[in-house]
């Protein structure tokens, strides 16, 4: 069903939505549902290569996750949190970890996945490069407007860098989070390099999760 109301939620193309916007909801039933296929692929994880159980991750879990995670971009911790922990646990059974060892630099460096809250970020810039290349529905790439087309703005030092124009926002919970702003604040930090209108959208994909990455990396051994 495309639409479904329940109470003081409604469903929208799978995506549960609560009266207040926190996607806290949908986010504990995409755990327990992701935490049930976990379950029943740890009965059988002996029996599979760790190919075969990323395969079978990917297929029932992450793509669960990654399913419209977009409307999730600036919403609380707590609500990205539980997202965090199936990432986990799907992480210890391909690499046949017990439940409490450490696993975010395997995650890193050895399955190469992104955590829940990058993984929201990265989802959110896909969708504005495809915005920016016409690629995308109309009525959000008309968000999308370089600063450089801008006749007020288009002097600006942020013109020739290249930035979109955000429009100004006044409330949190509605205005900050919607994609004209949040979409278009995360693009314009983007380095310049992964911004190249040159890129192709491999190019781009793999440049922008290399660029994510990275800066893990760099935050993990910073001195404390």
């Amino acid at each position: 069903m495309i639409f479904e109301c329940r109470h003081h939620e409604a469903v929208c193309l799978s995506v549960l939505l609560d009266s207040s916007l926190t996607f806290a909801s949908h986010a504990r039933r995409l755990d327990d549902k992701s935490f049930y296929h976990l379950r029943q692929m740890n009965t059988v994880r002996k029996s599979l290569t760790e190919d075969a159980a990323t395969t079978m991750v990917h297929a029932f879990v992450t793509s669960r996750l990654d399913y419209c995670n977009c409307v999730l971009h600036r919403v609380s911790a707590a609500s990205v949190h539980p997202l965090q922990n199936v990432l986990n646990a799907a992480a210890r059974i391909i690499l046949r970890k017990w439940k409490f060892d450490h696993i975010s630099t395997d995650v890193r460096d050895r399955l190469h996945w992104l955590p829940a809250q990058q993984r929201i970020e990265y989802k959110v810039c896909v969708l504005v490069y495809k915005c920016l290349r016409q690629a995308a529905p109309t009525y959000l790439a008309e968000l999308c407007s370089p600063v450089s087309q801008s006749a007020n703005r288009g002097h600006l030092r942020s013109a020739a860098r290249g930035y979109l124009a955000v429009p100004r926002s006044r409330t949190t919970r509605c205005d900050q989070r919607c994609f004209a702003v949040s979409g278009l604040t995360l693009w314009n930090s983007l380095p310049l390099s992964v911004r190249d209108p040159s890129l192709t959208l491999t190019q781009f994909c793999a440049r922008l999760r290399t660029v994510i990455l990275q800066s893990i990396r760099n935050t993990s051994i910073a001195p404390t």
